[in-house]
C-alpha cells in the first residue's frame, strides 16, 4: 500500500493537490487542488449527484450559504458541545488533542515539557457580519452542511411538491478549526461534504437506514474502490450520539489504518424538533392519506469529497515492473478519470495533423493533447494521472489514416481507423458509466 508521503509527492508533481499558500510557507490544514485534482474532484461530485439526485425520483437538491443565522448553531447544539479536549505544552507551545495522548499524560510527547490543564476547544470558525465588531455581530462558518437542510425543510417541502419519504441533498464547503489536522487531506480545516438528509416516518427509519447503508456502499464500489478496501462498522449503543437511534460507518483501509469515509445515521426526529422549538416554526408533515401530522425522522448520509478523493487515490495507486523500470499508475475508474483520453503525436512534426483528432474528441470526452517530450515520458505522465486511453498518431497514420489506442492498465495497443476512435471510446467509457 502506498504511504502518504509518496502519494503527496505524486499529487504535487502531477498537479493534483498543492499545499495552500506554499510560497509563504503554507498554512496547516488547508489544501489547494491543481488542474488534474480539480477535474477529479469535480467528477467525484458529479458522480455522487447523479447517483443520489439525478437518478432518483425521491431526492431533490439544495445549495445554501456558508454562514447561517447564529441561532442555527444554538439549536443544533454546536455552540454548547462542538469541541475537542485540548492541552498545550508550556515549553514548546505545541497544541495537542488530549484524547490522542496517553491517558493521564502530563508531559509533552515532543519536548518533554509540562502540559497545561485540559480545556474544551470549540471547533467552529468565528467571524463577524456587518460593520460592527461586537457580540451582536458574531457569526460562524458552518461546521457541517446538514443544518441548513433542516432549516429549509419547510420551504423545500412546500415548493418541490415532494411527499414523505423523500430526501434533500447538498454539496458544499464546511469548516472546522481542527486542533491537529493530519494525514494529508484526510483531516483538514476546510473541506467539502456531500450530504443527503432523508425524511421519513419515524416508524420506518430503521428500514431506510439499512437501505441507505447498502446504497452508499455500492456507490463507493461504483467509482472503482475495491471491495476488500471497504468495510461497514456498526456503532454500539454506548457510542451513539445522543440524538441517534443507529449509525453505521463505511470505512476504508488507509495507510494509517481503517478510517471513516461516510456516516449513515438514523438521527430520529431530533433535528426538526430542535429547530422547530428554537425558531417557533412548526416543522411537521401532514399526511393526507392518514389525515395526521408528524415530525419526520431523518436518515443522514454524509461523506467528505476530500476523504473520498484520497481513498480513490490510495486504492488506485499501482507500481509495476516493466522492462526493468518501475511504472507508476493510478488505475482510476473511467467515470472519474480527470483525463479520459490523451492524443499523443509521436513527433512534434505531427502536431498539426493530429490536433483535429483531439479537437473532435474533446467535444465528447475529457481530452488532453500533448506533443512535448518523448512518447515514453508522455505515457508515464498519463499513467500517473490515471488516463484510461492514449491515442498515438505516428508517421504511418498519414498513410493508412489509422492510430494506435493504448490501454492504461494492460498497456494493450489496438490499431484502428481514425474514424473509429470516437465510437471505440464511446463504447468503453459509456459502458463504464452505465455500470457505475
Amino acid at each position: 500500500m502506498v504511504d502518504m508521503e509518496t502519494l503527496a509527492s505524486l499529487c504535487k508533481r502531477r498537479g493534483i493537490i498543492f499545499q495552500s499558500s506554499e510560497i509563504y510557507g503554507g498554512i496547516n490544514g488547508f489544501w489547494d487542488y491543481g488542474p488534474v485534482g480539480t477535474e477529479l474532484r469535480r467528477r467525484i461530485k458529479e458522480t455522487w449527484w447523479r447517483n443520489m439526485v439525478q437518478w432518483r425520483e425521491n431526492v431533490v437538491g439544495l445549495d445554501t450559504t456558508i454562514i447561517a443565522h447564529p441561532r442555527t448553531w444554538e439549536a443544533s447544539g454546536h455552540l454548547q458541545s462542538f469541541s475537542d479536549p485540548m492541552v498545550d505544552c508550556k515549553q514548546c507551545k505545541r497544541r495537542f488533542r488530549a484524547d490522542e495522548l496517553a491517558e493521564g499524560a502530563q508531559v509533552c510527547p515532543e519536548c518533554g515539557g509540562a502540559l497545561t490543564a485540559l480545556r474544551q476547544f470549540n471547533l467552529m470558525f468565528q467571524t463577524h457580519v456587518g460593520a460592527a465588531v461586537d457580540a451582536a455581530s458574531i457569526a460562524y462558518l458552518r461546521p457541517e452542511t446538514c443544518q441548513s437542510i433542516f432549516t429549509q425543510f419547510r420551504n423545500v417541502l412546500g415548493t418541490s411538491r415532494m411527499k414523505v419519504p423523500f430526501g434533500i441533498a447538498q454539496i458544499g464547503k464546511a469548516f472546522r478549526n481542527e486542533i491537529t489536522p493530519r494525514n494529508f487531506i484526510f483531516r483538514s480545516r476546510e473541506f467539502e461534504q456531500m450530504e443527503m438528509e432523508f425524511f421519513c416516518h419515524p416508524d420506518d427509519s430503521r428500514q431506510w437506514h439499512e437501505y441507505w447503508v447498502s446504497e452508499r456502499l455500492a456507490w463507493f464500489r461504483s467509482v472503482g474502490i475495491r471491495a476488500t478496501s471497504l468495510r461497514i462498522r456498526f456503532h454500539a449503543a454506548d457510542e451513539l450520539a445522543h440524538y441517534a437511534k443507529a449509525c453505521s460507518d463505511i470505512e476504508f483501509e488507509m495507510p494509517f489504518g481503517w478510517s471513516e469515509m461516510e456516516g449513515i445515521a438514523d438521527r430520529s426526529t431530533y433535528d426538526l424538533t430542535q429547530h422547530s422549538t428554537h425558531s417557533g416554526t412548526p416543522l411537521e408533515y401532514f399526511d393526507q392519506e392518514t389525515n395526521s401530522r408528524f415530525v419526520p425522522a431523518v436518515v443522514e448520509t454524509s461523506v467528505g469529497v476530500d476523504r473520498t478523493l484520497l481513498a480513490i487515490l490510495v486504492d488506485a495507486y499501482r507500481e509495476e515492473e516493466v522492462r526493468g523500470e518501475t511504472r507508476v499508475l493510478l488505475a482510476l475508474h473511467p467515470t472519474i478519470a480527470p483525463v479520459q483520453v490523451a492524443v499523443l503525436p509521436l513527433s512534434q512534426k505531427l502536431g498539426d495533423v493530429a490536433l483535429p483528432l483531439a479537437q473532435d474528441l474533446r467535444r465528447e470526452f475529457a481530452t488532453e493533447f500533448d506533443v512535448a517530450g518523448s512518447i515514453g515520458r508522455r505515457y508515464r505522465r498519463q499513467d500517473e494521472i490515471g488516463t484510461p486511453f492514449c491515442v498515438t498518431y505516428d508517421f504511418q497514420s498519414n498513410e493508412d489514416h489509422a492510430v494506435t489506442v493504448r490501454h492504461r492498465d494492460s498497456m494493450q495497443q489496438d490499431r484502428m481507423a481514425i474514424g473509429q476512435v470516437q465510437q471505440y471510446l464511446r463504447e468503453h467509457l459509456t459502458t463504464a458509466l452505465v455500470q457505475s
